[in-house]
């Protein structure tokens, strides 16, 4: 049923909690595991000021965020589940759901803090804005 799983992650045990997840579906139905890291970029005002440090950052994260999902798609080959690693910048959720679009996943495997109420508001939802759309299923997994 499905072929290719993408896995947003954010280099946190939190988000880490959906790979059992995923793994277990992708070595039931053969599927792919595409591993996606968007590394953190600097707000747009420092960028603006401090366009020097501000390109150091970025590529520091980025190379970061390169070696985390190497190392998780290695410890994914290890067990015998065919993987890949993506790193990309961009808006959270709009990067997720390009990367699923261009990568012809079939669903959307991530965890989800599950926050409500005031926090929600405050804080936003990426999970929520992924359910609301994407055009694919999407898994979300409370860690707790």
């Amino acid at each position: 049923m499905y072929k290719k799983i993408l896995v947003p992650l954010d280099g946190s045990p939190f988000a880490e909690a959906v790979l059992p997840h995923a793994q277990e579906i992708a070595l039931k139905e053969g599927a792919e595991i595409i591993l996606l890291r968007i590394p953190a970029a600097p707000a747009a005002e420092f960028l603006n000021r401090q366009p020097a440090i501000a390109a150091r950052i970025v590529d520091g994260e980025t190379a970061a965020a390169e070696k985390y999902v190497a190392a998780k798609m290695k410890s994914l080959e290890r067990r015998n589940i065919k993987a890949q690693a993506i790193t990309r910048v961009g808006p959270v959720p709009d990067t997720i759901l390009e990367v699923a679009e261009t990568t012809h996943a079939d669903l959307i495997a991530m965890s989800t803090h599950g926050r409500t109420g005031a926090q929600r508001w405050l804080l936003g939802s990426v999970a929520d804005q992924i359910v609301h759309r994407a055009r694919i299923p999407v898994m979300l997994i409370h860690p707790n």
